[in-house]
């Protein structure tokens, strides 16, 4: 937690972590709420956050949100992946609804805007089979028809998009001289003609999901922003998916800390507690320094993005969801490592916090996209 928190932000961290506390603070809850974590979104608990008016946190008033600011988003989605909260459909949800409010029609922003305020979840559609790290490389194809659209192709790792109600779909309108002209973005309900979705299973459970377009057709309204522009629009939003996948992972790395701690201060062997002996007391003072750190670096750069809105911190945004991402699967390795067996075991909660983390450094680019990034701000 940062160390100075005006009383406002106080107020929200406490009313989180209780509601959490309350909600879903044991194994037991969550395997009812999550189906034994085959089920990461739970809309029923989901629906009790958007009645405390969280879920439209960091939207602006006019569509029911609270109009706050980043630093206010990342407090929340801190803590509430600090409590475990069975809500894996807010980081995608709110990765589009900014996108809808910097580049949506009016039609569009109510529609989309005042229906996360309320509960519902939105997805974003970029990747393909042969498009991950390169989104330049789209192929799934929009062509002009009369009074819209028709869109054909394939994408997949497409998130909550069977719990959506819109997907954002990134699709090429053209072929230009440069692979990063000529992508558009459309809405497109998931209830429409032509889209099969069908959900793909890992070890996470039910999250992600393959999109398969025939000739399904949209019309000239569902273009959000303007046609062709669709990358420079996506470059837009970069600083927001990496702070909230940060601080999402800061959240589960103190968790899967604490739980640790509590453990090898508990657990005893040779007649004494175990985190007395010094190889795990020293991992204990390195894991509870890095998450320090990756807390600062977390809330000064969402400070600075609270200062200037505009801007795009590239560099830093990538530091932070390079390091919070690495920090969580690490401390999650640790921490299964120091519980033995009880960390293999799904009568703990250590199992299910390697595979959420695990896949933290993959999604939303990969920590080897975030490192060559980074590297290029420096002229590399």
């Amino acid at each position: 937690m940062p160390r100075v928190l005006t009383d406002e932000q106080r107020d929200l961290v406490d009313a989180v972590g209780e509601f959490c506390r309350r909600e879903c603070g044991t194994k037991e809850q969550r395997d009812k709420l999550t189906a034994h974590g085959s089920e990461p979104h739970n809309q029923d608990l989901y629906d009790k956050m958007a009645d405390l008016g969280w879920l439209g946190i960091s939207l602006p008033e006019a569509y029911g949100g609270s109009g706050q600011g980043m630093t206010e988003l990342c407090l929340f989605l801190e803590e509430t992946a600090y409590g475990r909260a069975p809500m894996s459909g807010f980081a995608t949800t709110i990765i589009t609804a900014a996108a809808y409010e910097k580049f949506a029609s009016e039609e569009q922003k109510r529609t989309v805007l005042e229906g996360v305020v309320r509960g519902r979840v939105e997805a974003v559609s970029m990747s393909e089979p042969g498009a991950g790290s390169d989104v330049g490389a789209l192929v799934c194809r929009a062509e002009k028809v009369d009074g819209g659209w028709l869109i054909n192709g394939q994408k997949t790792w497409c998130s909550n998009a069977h719990i959506a109600d819109h997907i954002l779909l990134i699709a090429r309108t053209s072929q230009e001289d440069s692979k990063h002209r000529g992508l558009t973005q459309f809405m497109v309900p998931t209830g429409v003609d032509g889209l099969q979705i069908s959900g793909i299973e890992t070890m996470g459970g039910r999250e992600v999901n393959d999109l398969y377009f025939t000739d399904c057709f949209l019309p000239d309204s569902a273009v959000v922003g303007t046609v062709g522009q669709a990358w420079s629009q996506l470059m837009a939003g970069l600083n927001l998916e990496r702070m909230i996948l940060g601080a999402n992972m800061v959240g589960a790395a103190r968790r899967a800390f604490d739980d640790t701690l509590d453990y090898v201060k508990q657990r005893e062997q040779f007649g004494k507690p175990i985190g007395s002996f010094q190889a795990l007391k020293h991992r204990i003072a390195d894991m509870a320094t890095e998450i320090e750190c990756a807390q600062l670096l977390l809330y000064s750069v969402a400070a600075a993005i609270d200062r200037e809105p505009g801007k795009v911190f590239a560099r830093e945004a990538s530091m932070v969801k390079l390091k919070s991402t690495e920090l969580a699967k690490h401390v999650s390795l640790e921490g299964m490592q120091m519980l033995g067996g009880y960390g293999y075991a799904t009568e703990y909660d250590m199992e299910s916090m390697l595979r959420s983390t695990v896949v933290s450094t993959v999604y939303g680019g990969t920590s080897e996209i975030q490192r060559d990034i980074i590297g290029k701000t420096y002229g590399l």
